[in-house]
């Protein structure tokens, strides 16, 4: 939860840096470039709203329910299974 109140701190004044925290070097950071340079509030309501489908999104992969549909508008792999994607193995013999 600390984690999620620090995201939100950093992303209030750099939202480029927000949405790389939680999606990494891809197309989401480069459209979240591009809305912050164009005009600085739709790349403060694309930063928050990609870190919302993260943490939405990883909040049900606890709850054990997943998400079979991509958010719309986000296009991080990370983001879509709320970090629960990356490497990720069944149980050794």
């Amino acid at each position: 939860m600390i984690s999620a109140i620090i995201l939100v701190i950093i992303t209030i004044f750099f939202p480029p840096v927000g949405v790389y925290i939680v999606a990494g070097c891809g197309a989401d950071l480069f459209i979240n470039i591009c809305l912050t340079i164009l005009a600085f509030l739709p790349g403060h309501i694309h930063a928050f709203y990609v870190i919302y489908v993260y943490y939405n999104r990883k909040e049900q992969a606890a709850e054990g329910y997943f998400e079979n549909r991509p958010a719309p508008g986000v296009y991080s792999d990370n983001v879509q299974t709320g970090g629960q994607g990356y490497g990720t193995m069944g149980p050794t013999r």
